[in-house]
């Protein structure tokens, strides 16, 4: 980074040294908050000396997941981990200026709630940020055992608590940086749309942020979870305070097998807890998202396809393909219903509720396909068309035999209206990008 030109954000965090890189400015790695393990985050006070931000911070300690990187390729190679994981990286327009008031998008990324990390390369949103002039926030915060699974000893929801303390520092700073605060949309793909969408209902969390967009967002795996929940606690049982975090990653392992005899929900057994601070109680959370809806404009989807991303990396979907004659049909009714149960009929449920509460609602489907891909319209497909560089996306298997240029003129598209909704929280009432995506008012 030394070749780089730096750059001088003066807020009330302190002054942050990024970098101008091209047609953005970037500050990167900048800590949010202090976690001890375990334990609610606390603010990072404001700093007397200089904040270098012109590296990556860690991820938060992961078992890497092998299979990811038949669809994906090795994601976070060269990175590092650590506990010390409660970082944000700031990208804006290289001309912004303090106080111009651009609309901020802050990133939560997926991973079912036990990998990856808000900063990666396939995340870049320096397209978005040069194209649309918007500031894009990315998060790193606590997964797996670390940040989603509360035990006797142990509060949970820390993961959901590290972004609230992310948005804070956002309504804080991000003037500096010629962000709007009180014009702020979550975005948030897969896990991260999930949590996007429990952070409206959050005790605490109102006024900081006024829209989402909600990205493959799994809610049909948030209900009923108490019981596998507590078998997973219970496998786990005490960590002692000694314990590293790779000792602490292997009682992870333990917690995912105790998760096994949940069918779906085992495909993502970490993850929110109602009734526990600051979420409410199940029963209540229905009405909670109602009381929400005035207040927060959503625009939610899925992709057409979404486990068919499961269905070419998994082995137990491949052992199903085997079976003779009726193997493919078996695989693509296995894919349609799960991807309806998971995804597409639980985020058209959640956009007729927002929508009949009083709330502004978009439903959008994802068609990209790319032509020779084993993929298709899966899980994932549409993060390219928002996210990430040719560098990052184009020799990945999910993209197919389709050139680059194909995909950054949909992105374009796509990208135009994603801004739209997070400057004005409207759209078209129905709108079409043809065979990339279908959206419409609810």
């Amino acid at each position: 980074m030394s070749t780089l030109s730096p750059a001088h954000f003066h807020t009330p965090a302190g002054t942050i040294v990024g970098y101008y890189d091209g047609a953005v400015v970037r500050a990167s790695g900048i800590r949010y908050a202090r976690a001890t393990r375990f334990q609610p985050p606390v603010d990072e006070p404001a700093s007397a000396a200089p904040i270098q931000a012109t590296s990556p911070g860690p991820a938060c300690p992961q078992v890497v997941d092998s299979l990811l990187n038949q669809a994906l390729g090795p994601v976070l190679a060269g990175r590092t981990y650590s506990e010390d994981c409660l970082r944000l990286t700031v990208t804006a327009p290289a001309d912004a200026r303090p106080g111009e008031q651009l609309p901020v998008i802050v990133w939560i990324h997926g991973g079912s709630y036990v990998s990856g990390a808000g900063d990666l390369a396939f995340y870049d949103p320096v397209s978005l940020v040069s194209e649309q002039r918007v500031v894009v926030v990315a998060v790193t915060y606590r997964l797996g055992l670390f940040g989603f699974l509360g035990r006797a000893d142990t509060p949970a929801n820390l993961g959901l608590l590290d972004l609230m303390a992310a948005l804070r520092w956002v309504q804080r700073n991000i003037a500096g940086f010629g962000g709007n605060p009180a014009c702020v949309t979550l975005l948030g793909h897969s896990s991260g749309g999930d949590a996007a969408a429990h952070l409206m209902v959050a005790e605490g969390a109102a006024g900081l942020f006024g829209r989402v967009i909600l990205h493959s967002a799994p809610l049909g795996l948030a209900p009923n979870r108490s019981r596998m929940t507590q078998a997973m606690a219970a496998a786990v049982g005490t960590i002692a305070a000694t314990a590293s975090a790779d000792e602490v990653l292997a009682m992870e392992v333990k917690a995912w097998r105790a998760a096994r005899w949940a069918g779906l929900k085992s495909g993502m057994p970490f993850g929110t807890q109602y009734g526990a601070y600051p979420l409410p109680p199940e029963a209540s959370v229905a009405q909670a998202w109602q009381l929400a809806a005035p207040n927060i404009d959503v625009l939610i989807g899925a992709t057409a396809e979404e486990l068919r991303f499961f269905a070419v990396i998994d082995p137990k979907f491949r052992r199903i393909e085997r079976v003779p004659l009726l193997g493919r049909t078996l695989t693509r009714q296995l894919v349609a219903e799960g991807s309806r149960r998971i995804y597409v009929a639980p985020a058209a449920a959640f956009a007729r509720r927002h929508a009949q509460a009083g709330g502004r609602a978009y439903l959008f489907n994802v068609t990209f396909s790319p032509r020779g891909s084993l993929f298709g319209a899966a899980h994932t497909i549409d993060l390219p068309l928002l996210l990430g560089t040719r560098e990052t996306w184009e020799a990945v298997p999910l993209l197919g035999d389709v050139p680059w240029e194909e995909v950054a003129e949909a992105g374009r598209q796509v990208r135009a209206l994603w801004t739209t909704f997070a400057r004005t929280g409207e759209l078209p009432s129905k709108t079409e990008v043809p065979g990339v995506l279908e959206l419409q008012r609810v």
